[in-house]
């Protein structure tokens, strides 16, 4: 059984400029076929736009607000929301209040995966 504190996470950039912490992934698990991660955008912050080649991504927003891009329709997002990002979707986030969510990628995130514009 693999059990992961988010607490005992440390926090890094990831190559969009959104903060993240893993909590399982390849990097401290046994993960074969996805990853799961907290993502934070601070209040008037905003991702690069990117896409994925391969890993088809799920937003779930935790709190906070915010406006979702996804190949070039835009969307308001707040609290309870859930968004999907297919393979290959442009897409970035941009935080109007602080955002805090869950991002859960499959295969598994990885910064070689990350196509910027």
């Amino acid at each position: 059984m693999e059990i992961r504190a988010i607490s005992d996470q440390t926090p890094f950039t990831t190559k969009d400029g959104s903060i993240i912490r893993s909590i399982l992934d390849r990097s401290n698990a046994p993960v074969a076929n996805q990853s799961l991660a907290e993502a934070t955008v601070a209040a008037g912050g905003v991702t690069e736009r990117h896409y994925h080649r391969t890993s088809e991504e799920f937003y779930f927003i935790l709190s906070g607000t915010g406006m979702m891009e996804v190949d070039g329709e835009e969307r308001e997002i707040g609290k309870g929301d859930a968004v999907l990002i297919p393979p290959g979707a442009w897409h970035h986030i941009r935080a109007t209040t602080d955002l805090h969510f869950l991002c859960c990628c499959a295969p598994p995130y990885s910064h070689e995966d990350t196509f910027m514009e």
